[in-house]
């Protein structure tokens, strides 16, 4: 695990993609709220494309993460049983995202893998192109309890391939800016607003990284953030550069842009010249968010997946806040769907049980233990997300930030791409390669990834 990784998430994007590609079994701008439905998303009556069946029997279900979010598909499944008890849902929870990516890998190389399983819009691409994924596209058409205008765009189009919807998102989560309330009072620092600029963000930075002890060691930094292409690319955008040459067919990557490498720039300075991050050895004694949480860094950049963890929080208040804005207001989405197996044999209960996960009471539930940003617009706007007694107090601020939401490039070549930038751009960050030397290799490896698959 590199110095960059948090808890239990670790991504195993090159791996997974190397076994897709062996087995043969698994291989923008901002997205306006008023987008057509994608095709295969018409609503019409019906409940199953076979015609109306009762569900029963058994199906598994594979999701990842920390026990806080293990517990939210706990609840999940727990209130389907009580609608449905004769599907009998068994939960396969792998805790680190690069083990679950490469389960299901292995089985659908294995012609087992699960029939329900989540996904996040990044990587599914790669099964979507190799056929392997049944598309809902089809059972939502004749869902008589989901509408696919009740979901935003945004989310639904992100589980689009090739024009059909693949998977139905959970969630329209985005990055944003964990903050450490008491911190800002204390040090007499206004509190982030919906307008701050990326002076104010780095002014934050600077003063909330302290030596507390007198010993000459920091031992509060400003900031936590992970050198990614999922940070950094709405940094990128913010700016007025892009990421790539084409968001709907991508050749290549376009960091070495003037607009690019002036973001690439403020970006790699918080490490490099500012010095408000942990370095990489503290970072691997110990991991971002449970800095955050231990009071140890002032803001954390992070998506809506951290809420029920940070909710065990009790030494400080703690708040979100959007990104900062360079010369666009603009965040990156994140967003992760139920998916369906093509291969799994009880497809009946897989629909029935998404129709209920994904539908009001189970986004209800979700969005009450804090997991997600409801992709259902209704839900998002009720008090089950928006409830004033749980933190974050400013839960409005996910929903503010939808029309600004924008993707990174729906490809089965992304998972891969990802890996070898993240690569180089740690390098960058933490002073082992200069900013030039990573992104050339980071642009030349990328390259090789996107040309692989066309």
């Amino acid at each position: 695990m590199n110095g960059t990784a948090k808890r239990i998430r670790n991504l195993g994007a090159a791996s997974l993609f190397s076994l897709l590609s062996l087995t043969g079994c698994g291989t923008e701008a901002a997205t306006p709220t008023t987008e057509p439905v994608p095709t295969g998303s018409a609503v019409t009556s019906g409940s199953t494309p076979e015609g109306k069946k009762s569900a029963s029997g058994d199906i598994s279900f594979q999701v990842f993460g920390d026990p806080a979010e293990l517990a939210v598909f706990q609840a999940v499944v727990e209130g389907y049983k009580e609608v449905n008890p004769a599907v009998n849902v068994k939960i396969n929870h792998v805790p680190a995202q690069g083990e679950h990516m490469t389960k299901i890998s292995a089985g659908f190389a294995a012609g087992n893998p699960p029939d329900v399983f989540l996904l996040n819009y990044r990587r599914y691409g790669q099964f979507a192109a190799k056929n392997v994924l049944e598309p809902l596209g089809n059972w939502l058409d004749k869902s008589t309890t989901l509408k696919a205008s009740d979901y935003y765009t945004q989310s639904l189009n992100a589980f689009t391939y090739e024009g059909t919807v693949q998977c139905i998102p959970q969630n329209i989560s985005s990055l944003g800016v964990y903050y450490n309330k008491d911190l800002f009072e204390k040090n007499n620092l206004p509190l982030p607003t919906a307008d701050w600029t990326w002076g104010e963000f780095l002014n934050a930075a600077q003063v909330l990284t302290l030596d507390t002890n007198g010993d000459g060691i920091t031992d509060i930094h400003g900031v936590g953030v992970e050198p990614v292409i999922i940070r950094l690319a709405p940094f990128v955008w913010s700016r007025g550069g892009e990421i790539v040459d084409n968001t709907e067919n991508p050749t290549k990557l376009t960091l070495d842009t003037p607009e690019a490498r002036e973001a690439i720039d403020f970006f790699m300075n918080m490490s490099r010249l500012y010095r408000v991050v942990p370095t990489e050895p503290e970072i691997k004694a110990e991991a971002l968010d449970t800095r955050f949480m231990n009071g140890k860094i002032g803001m954390y950049l992070a998506s809506r997946v951290e809420t029920p963890i940070f909710r065990n929080i009790k030494g400080f208040t703690w708040d979100v806040a959007p990104l900062p804005t360079d010369q666009t207001k603009v965040t990156i989405l994140h967003s992760d769907a139920y998916c369906v197996a093509a291969s799994s044999k009880n497809k009946e209960a897989a629909w029935d049980f998404i129709e209920y996960a994904q539908g009001t009471k189970g986004q209800e539930v979700a969005s009450r233990l804090g997991r997600i940003v409801p992709s259902l617009k209704s839900v998002s706007t009720s008090p089950a997300f928006l409830d004033p007694t749980q933190p974050p107090a400013n839960s409005q601020m996910y929903l503010d930030a939808v029309p600004n939401i924008r993707l990174v490039p729906i490809s089965a070549a992304w998972p891969a791409v990802e890996t070898v930038v993240n690569k180089e751009l740690e390098r960058a960050f933490f002073g082992t390669a200069t900013v030039d030397e990573a992104i050339q290799l980071a642009m030349q490896k990328a390259n090789e990834e996107f040309g692989k698959v066309r």
